[in-house]
């Protein structure tokens, strides 16, 4: 079997595809080099940059299985895929860890002010009080989505010692409950968070 990696992907993924089929990396393709190489792979894997469209879809006139590594699809053109008989498949709990950390990175950074210091620290004034910012213990977050995504964060907000609320109109107060949350409507949340997250 024959893999086409068009992105880049982690070298954990890229290895285990070695040990079962003969792997090509070949990223920053244009749609027209692409359609030239696609015909000699039974299995193509992307990311979020290269799109594959019909044209590209029916030039991989060997083409099994799409795989996107990662969550979205609407960057392959699913239905001509499916037509041809292509699975199409993604990775739709990859992101998760990543996401909650980038989020707590973000709620952290602003809340110390990390990146007002950062800008005067280079631009040569040292005002180690000027940026002190504030502590996320006993704030109240309000997380908008409490999917995968915004229960991970909640988790991780929990050792902080904050308190969540949540807006999610998919999800009941037991799940809430479970991770450490409780449901307000949209306007309270906006009304009572210190922090807001959008998941």
């Amino acid at each position: 079997m024959r893999v086409l990696i068009c992105d880049p992907i982690a070298s954990a993924g890229e290895s285990l595809l070695r040990q079962e089929a003969q792997v090509d990396i070949a990223t920053g393709l244009s749609k027209d080099e692409l359609i030239d190489r696609i015909g000699a792979y039974e299995v193509v894997i992307v990311r979020s940059k290269t799109r594959l469209d019909a044209d590209v879809i029916r030039a991989g006139k060997r083409l099994r299985v799409i795989g996107r590594a990662g969550i979205g699809v609407d960057n392959i053109d699913v239905e001509a895929a499916s037509r041809l008989g292509i699975v199409v498949v993604n990775a739709p709990n990859a992101p998760i860890v990543a996401a909650a950390e980038h989020t707590m990175a973000l709620m952290l950074s602003m809340t110390r002010r990390l990146p007002a210091a950062d800008a005067a620290v280079k631009a040569g004034q040292w005002g180690q009080y000027r940026h002190v910012g504030t502590e996320l213990r006993g704030k109240t977050l309000g997380l908008i989505g409490l999917g995968q995504i915004g229960s991970a964060v909640a988790r991780r907000v929990e050792a902080m010692q904050m308190n969540v609320i949540a807006f999610d109109p998919f999800v009941g107060p037991d799940y809430a409950a479970r991770h450490s949350a409780s449901l307000v409507t949209l306007d309270e949340l906006l009304a009572e968070a210190d922090v807001v997250s959008l998941h």
